[in-house]
């Protein structure tokens, strides 16, 4: 198993923390690089919170610069288990992340490439290193199967 694969699996288990909320099963982690170190972790609180800010990237990075002591986390990289937003990409922009690993692409709302590569933008200062479709198919099938009981659940 790689290290990108061993560490989208705990961002897998963050997910797994928000379906059992009910809530749309997103997770999260950032890993220090020179240690190996998960010094954040995060998943979708937006319902249980009544914040949009409740991402779980946005927990995730609140973490880790806490556990770093500054808000610069250059020498990490960010697992998410969704493509992060427009808010959450500039989360990882501004946090100075070195990289982004994600499992599952967002059609509605991706940012690190699908809709716009906000990670990427040139005329940004800063610009992160962007990996896709690690361990995509768990990542797309933990959405799926919540909006599946999601459907049945409204049904009822």
């Amino acid at each position: 198993m790689s290290p990108d694969e061993k560490y989208m699996r705990e961002a897998l288990k963050q997910a797994k923390k928000a379906y059992d909320l009910k809530e749309v099963p997103i997770g999260c982690v950032v890993v220090r690089e020179g240690d190996g170190k998960i010094i954040g972790r995060g998943y979708n609180r937006r319902n249980t919170d009544k914040s949009t800010l409740s991402h779980a990237e946005i927990t995730a990075i609140k973490k880790a610069s806490r556990v770093s002591g500054d808000w610069r986390l250059e020498d990490c990289t960010i697992y998410v288990t969704l493509e992060p937003c427009p808010m959450c990409a500039g989360a990882i922009v501004q946090s100075r992340m070195k990289r982004c690993v994600y499992g599952a692409a967002s059609p509605k709302s991706g940012c690190a490439g699908t809709i716009l590569n906000i990670l990427n933008e040139p005329g940004f200062n800063h610009q992160v290193e962007t990996v896709s479709g690690v361990l995509g198919e768990e990542c797309t099938a933990i959405l799926q199967d919540f909006f599946r009981d999601l459907r049945i659940r409204l049904k009822a």
